[in-house]
């Protein structure tokens, strides 16, 4: 049969858009990082809701959401003694919330932006978690290190899927768990699906958490617009209003009509 020329152009066009995006997407996850002078942004993922509520401190309270994606994600399996990596940390609140809430051994989080690590560094004071600059397609540990791997909402920027699936399963420990959630564009599931069949963990579950994502992007909508008011510049919002998925950006609205789905997965190492 052949090949639908509009529907060859289109994959070609979004091929295309990842590519050239993924290094602006670097660039501005660091600026945003940059305007956060009060540490209030230490997470940037875009949460998690459903009609169970996690019981979490007062002072943990202003980001349920994006606490609730990583509960979902880190206590699919029992934490508690295991040492547990996180690739793309970024600001370090999901290490911190697994850290102190989970019970692991310890909790080292990574990360390509230094200046996040840096905020890590001197924002975390828990024990057990520490964090080290580095990159998800080389990780600078030994091989069968850790029992847990997580990567939540990071690798769709990543240039190498297949490399770094293939760093996750040399630094695992036979019978380690890789928890893996991202999203990506409805024409990527598929190829998501393949690399992670070739890369030699089992899957042991799979799960669509879309409507989850979609409303905590509702719930957590005019705190999000609250805080890009007050730390971005007004040149800046639209942008800004897209990178945090706030209602009515293209982003936003893609969710709600299929265009991206966002995934969840655990993998395990023989």
């Amino acid at each position: 049969m052949p090949v639908n020329p509009v529907r060859k152009f289109g994959r070609s066009f979004f091929a295309c858009r990842a590519k050239l995006l993924n290094p602006f997407w670097e660039v501005w996850y660091w600026y945003i990082s940059s305007l956060d002078k009060d540490k209030e942004v230490i997470f940037l993922n875009y949460g998690y809701a459903d009609h169970n509520k996690l019981e979490l401190k007062k002072e943990d309270e202003n980001n349920r959401y994006s606490i609730q994606l990583y509960n979902h994600i880190a206590n699919s399996i029992r934490l508690e003694g295991l040492d547990i990596l996180e690739v793309g940390c970024g600001r370090g609140g999901g290490a911190s919330y697994i850290a102190r809430y989970l019970a692991p051994k310890s909790v080292k989080g990574i990360d390509l932006c230094k200046k996040s690590i840096d905020f890590c560094k001197k924002h975390y004071h828990v024990k057990g978690l520490s964090f080290c600059h580095g990159n998800a397609l080389s990780l600078p540990f030994m091989d069968n290190n850790f029992n847990v791997v997580i990567n939540v909402e990071s690798s769709h920027r990543y240039s190498d899927m297949e490399r770094f699936l293939g760093e996750v399963y040399r630094v695992l420990r036979p019978g380690g768990y890789f928890l893996f959630a991202d999203l990506r564009d409805e024409e990527l599931i598929k190829s998501l699906r393949k690399q992670l069949d070739n890369c030699r963990l089992k899957i042991i579950k799979e799960e669509i958490i879309t409507p989850n994502v979609i409303k905590a992007l509702v719930l957590a909508n005019e705190k999000r617009m609250d805080l890009i008011e007050r730390l971005v510049p007004r040149f800046l919002h639209g942008l800004t209003k897209e990178f945090a998925g706030t209602k009515e950006t293209a982003l936003h609205k893609s969710f709600v009509r299929g265009k991206k789905e966002y995934l969840y997965y655990i993998l395990q190492k023989d």
